[in-house]
């Protein structure tokens, strides 16, 4: 199973907590394992300030799953360390997922309590997934949460992802692909280009300029090799020099021009008409330096025509989790019949049974509010969208949900989600949730 040509996903039956495994090894012995049971994936809340979240990493978590598997190495290593019993390792060598696993679309967005993700299976089955779940999730999930913010604060300017060097490797490539889903337009990022058939874009950093003995020397070469249609970095010592020297190697034809530190809104404004002035009315001017969704609204007026984001967007821009839970909400009794279960714990409280969701839209096609039914599917009124979409049937993964074709899936999703929302979404407010959530309870 590869999402790529040439690339295959790894095992992931060891991106999990120790707990788990015990648990399932208690669950065998007092006969309760085999017990059908529903889990469910929600954020009881939102990040301060924010009014919704974006869901991401479905894809990545469906490849996961389907990858989740004890080989001979994970098996050696459990029974060695004595992590659990040998029962446990005979069920684990044939451990496959074979439940039913529905939740939002990925890029669709979602608020307080929204059932994101829900899990149908055994509770042995279930029960191992849950860090894995999360992890993805919650990283995914947060990435492009404040990737979408920054979307809506550029406008119609492209967002360009560049935060790799900002965190581990790994989420790196998970964070480019959550901003892709989020609307970024591209990445710096080469193994997500891989991976999900991404756009990658990048051409030079400092380091290149000062390797040459002039920055007329470095431009030359850069211009020489990839064209003048490529993006010059301009602000290693004096802008306005490098300015008109990039002109004057490139031309009229020069792509764009870089400016990387300073008064970002000042220099934008007279590095545009200088450009103008020297005949580069086509010369795009981006900006990069420690963008948030913040610095990108104070942008607006300035005459910039792309972004670069790092740091802020792979950290989730001040909330680097989603603080989503994985909680058993239903499960059979002795009968067989399924009884609803959940955390009373003060502040922790849970509400139990399965969820099903739709979106309540208007007669304009704006969304007003969230109903989720539970125990039983909420009664659309004609203009309703239902948000719960099946993953996994029986065990099987269903097409259109992971690789490049998720990937651009889920970026539609997102577009289609924001259209439906309130105005004041698109605007970085704080406040309330945009819509609220209603139960509908049997």
């Amino acid at each position: 199973m590869s999402t790529s040509a040439g690339w295959d996903q790894p095992r992931t039956s060891l991106f999990t907590d120790h707990y788990e495994l015990t648990m399932l090894q208690a669950a065998l012995h007092s006969g309760a394992a085999h017990r059908k049971s529903v889990f469910e994936a929600f954020a009881r809340r939102l990040p301060d300030g924010r009014r919704y979240g974006i869901v991401g990493g479905t894809g990545r978590l469906l490849d996961g799953i389907a990858a989740f598997r004890f080989g001979d190495a994970e098996l050696e290593f459990l029974g060695r360390t004595g992590v659990v019993n040998k029962e446990t390792l005979e069920y684990l060598a044939d451990f496959r997922f074979t439940g039913d696993i529905w939740g939002y679309a990925e890029g669709e967005a979602y608020f307080p309590n929204s059932p994101v993700l829900i899990v149908e299976s055994t509770f042995a089955e279930a029960c191992i997934l849950e860090t894995y779940v999360l992890s993805v999730l919650n990283h995914d999930s947060a990435i492009a949460s404040a990737a979408s913010r920054m979307i809506t604060a550029a406008g119609n300017r492209p967002c360009i992802e560049m935060g790799s060097r900002r965190t581990q490797e790994e989420s790196a490539t998970a964070a480019a692909r959550a901003a892709v889903i989020a609307g970024f337009a591209s990445t710096s990022n080469l193994e997500a280009g891989l991976r999900y058939g991404i756009k990658t874009v990048g051409t030079a950093a400092h380091s290149f300029t000062l390797l040459h003995d002039t920055e007329r020397d470095a431009f030359g070469a850069q211009v020489a090799s990839l064209g003048a249609g490529t993006s010059l970095l301009v602000d290693t010592y004096d802008v306005e020099t490098a300015v008109r020297t990039a002109v004057e190697i490139a031309g009229d034809k020069l792509g764009a021009v870089r400016l990387d530190s300073g008064d970002l809104v000042e220099q934008a404004q007279w590095v545009r008409r200088l450009l103008d002035e020297l005949g580069n009315e086509n010369t795009r001017i981006m900006v990069t330096s420690d963008l948030d969704e913040f610095a990108i609204a104070a942008l607006q007026s300035a005459p910039v025509d792309a972004y670069g984001v790092g740091t802020s967007l792979v950290t989730g821009s001040g909330a680097p989790t989603a603080s989503m839970v994985y909680k058993l909400v239903s499960r059979t009794d002795d009968a067989g019949e399924f009884v609803s279960v959940a955390k009373t714990a003060k502040d922790k409280i849970s509400k139990g049974g399965r969820k099903y969701a739709l979106r309540r839209l208007n007669e304009h096609g704006t969304a007003t509010h969230e109903i989720v039914g539970v125990g039983h599917r909420p009664v659309d009124d004609g203009d309703d969208r239902p948000l719960l979409q099946q993953f996994i049937k029986n065990g099987e993964l269903l097409p259109g949900w992971t690789g490049h074709e998720g990937v651009l899936r889920a970026r539609q999703r997102h577009a289609d989600s924001m259209a439906e929302l309130p105005a004041v979404v698109h605007r970085l407010q704080r406040g309330e949730p945009a819509i609220p959530t209603i139960y509908e309870e049997n």
